[in-house]
């Protein structure tokens, strides 16, 4: 029996211009990037059978607007997909392959669990509902028509890492999304192609450092790397694949006033010096570090410079998409929002969002924690005392955990305006905690490790975070967290309805607090309220401050934006008076030891 969501009379103004010749049009991969590229979203043929089912569906039940997953309003479809049934998508693509070429098929994110077939062939399976995957259908494509044919399982809770989604909605958890969630896409590269990059920056020595994955490489592979400074003559760069150092002239850094990237055009050559794959990319010189002010407090640095984090927990979430933002429009306006609005740092919390929203974070200057997507069994909730526990996940579900973990890294590793790694959310799925954030900061030793979010404090990691709502508090102990950054990383959460923007105006609204304020007013003064008591923390020694949140989601209603985007309770350019005059000066001015 099918079974529905709760279908909201939300849309966002985006989200209503939203048609099958426009859904998501942009190039999806901004750090490596070609110019030949193929887009398949638009309609697919679907059909839901029981799970049960191998054998792809002999009927269809219509169409579906890819990458809207199947429970969003936008998908043109809005079903629930029950863990006992199966999601099919179809779909007939024109190609015409060349010779000496691979032809690679690229989905962004598909929930949770897929096999992908093309013209009857199976050519991959994947598992894991919030990283990028790549097949090479070479062997299984022809000139013309070719029929794509995927197969989605999706359990939603179990083991599986979901983040927010539930079966059943309510309060801080929401509708489940099923199936391709992000762009799906094609490009034919070269037989030996640059498969991915790696690159590092040190502000202090002014340098980029890059080297690339070559997919089939011969011997001596080397890189051209042409490198454009808007203020500056492009300049180039030769050396081995396997590394090049770049030195601009009077290099400029990275910071959130100052978000200065450096464009890379790479050229890889073969032993003989003839080119045999071209991608753009991009850089910004930063570097992420910690350091002790007078009072023996750890503080975050950037460039050497010490800079308190001021930022929203940010769901990501959108009423008629759900993970899905309806636009890249979308997603750049609420970045620009929470730039306007004063703020220098974004939790991106538990989701991770399509690569360009990370590509708009680096061009404007906005620093952000990436969360790591929860899920699994969780252990009691100690919070930050001394009896920490961890739950007992066996070991084929922490391996997907890790797995997915180290997708995510990968994908995101190259994004200057990532600082900070948040494996877990308060204690949700925690386990292994030791094991985990060891493994994290020697995966990534430039970036900083938040390793339990509000969670079960272990001393593994560069931060002790504390959540505490409405009102942003911190039990400080000299003795156990002398060697860590102390945060809140989650405080305020103060909920104000505004009516017609509501995702259900039947149900009762949630927001932290013992009631909401009666009026826009006190809802003002409670926000001001939170913000001096963070600033009187951050003299005790708090080095960042997460408040929650920045829209309503569903039936929370305590975000700085509704739902919908239509309304800023309190105008960006408010937000961003009360903090200079309530948190002043976000570099710290403290004299260092």
């Amino acid at each position: 029996m099918e079974a529905y969501p709760y279908k909201t009379a939300l849309l966002t103004k985006w989200g209503r211009g939203v048609t099958p010749e426009n859904a998501w049009p942009e190039y999806p991969r901004p750090l490596l990037a070609r110019k030949s590229w193929q887009n398949l979203n638009g309609l697919w043929d679907y059909a839901v059978t029981p799970v049960a089912q191998r054998n792809p569906p002999e009927q269809w039940a219509g169409e579906i607007l890819v990458p809207f997953a199947l429970e969003s309003k936008l998908s043109g479809v809005q079903r629930l997909l029950s863990p006992d049934e199966a999601l099919w998508y179809r779909r007939t693509v024109t190609l015409a392959p060349t010779q000496n070429k691979r032809v690679l098929l690229n989905f962004e994110a598909v929930d949770y669990r897929c096999e992908v077939w093309v013209n009857d062939t199976l050519v991959g399976s994947h598992q894991g509902g919030n990283t990028p995957f790549t097949f090479d259908i070479t062997g299984a494509v022809r000139q013309g028509d070719n029929e794509i044919l995927i197969r989605v399982e999706d359990e939603t809770e179990a083991w599986q890492l979901r983040g927010k989604q539930v079966l059943q909605p309510k309060g801080i958890w929401y509708t489940r999304v099923s199936g391709i969630w992000q762009t799906v896409w094609l490009e034919q590269v070269p037989a030996t192609y640059i498969e991915d990059l790696d690159i590092s920056t040190d502000a202090a020595n002014g340098v980029i450092r890059l080297a690339a994955e070559i997919n089939n490489p011969e011997q001596e592979m080397r890189l051209r790397v042409t490198v454009t400074d808007d203020a500056k003559t492009a300049f180039v760069v030769e050396g081995s694949a396997s590394g090049v150092s770049i030195y601009p002239d009077s290099p400029a850094l990275w910071t959130p006033d100052t978000p200065h990237l450096y464009h890379l055009d790479i050229e890889l050559l073969d032993s003989r010096g003839n080119s045999l794959d071209n991608v753009e990319s991009y850089a910004g010189i930063r570097s992420v570090g910690k350091m002790r002010d007078a009072n023996d407090h750890l503080r975050f640095t950037l460039n050497g410079a010490p800079l308190f984090h001021w930022g929203p927990l940010d769901q990501g979430w959108w009423p008629d998409g759900l993970l899905t933002p309806p636009s890249d429009a979308a997603m750049l306006y609420d970045i620009e929002f929470l730039k306007a609005a004063g703020f220098n740092m974004i939790r991106k919390h538990i989701k991770r969002e399509p690569r360009r929203y990370y590509y708009h974070c680096d061009r404007l200057g906005m620093m952000m924690w990436q969360d790591q997507p929860s899920g699994g069994v969780n252990p009691r909730w100690t919070f930050l005392s001394e009896n920490p526990e961890d739950a007992e996940w066996p070991d084929e579900h922490h391996r997907q955990f890790m797995y997915e973990l180290e997708r995510m890294m990968d994908t995101l590793k190259n994004h200057p305006c990532i600082v900070v790694w948040v494996p877990f959310n308060e204690a949700w799925g925690q386990h292994r905690t030791r094991e985990v954030g060891e493994w994290v900061a020697g995966r990534d030793p430039s970036r900083l490790v938040n390793i339990a979010s509000g969670g079960n404090f272990w001393p593994v990691g560069d931060v002790a975070d504390a959540h505490a709502y409405p009102e942003p508090r911190f039990p400080f102990d000299p003795a156990r967290f002398i060697d860590f950054i102390k945060v809140i990383g989650e405080f305020g959460g103060h909920g104000f309805p505004v009516e017609g923007h509501l995702w259900n105006p039947e149900q009762k609204n949630w927001g932290y607090g013992k009631q909401l304020p009666e009026n826009l007013e006190e809802y003002k003064q409670r926000y001001r309220g939170s913000i001096e008591r963070l600033n009187q923390l951050r003299q005790q020694g708090i080095a960042a401050g997460v408040y929650t949140q920045t829209t309503d989601v569903e039936v929370e209603i305590n975000g700085l934006l509704t739902y919908d985007r239509e309304v800023a309770k309190i105008a960006a350019e408010e937000l961003a008076a009360i903090r200079s005059e309530l948190l002043p000066d976000l570099i710290e001015t403290t004299r260092q030891r």
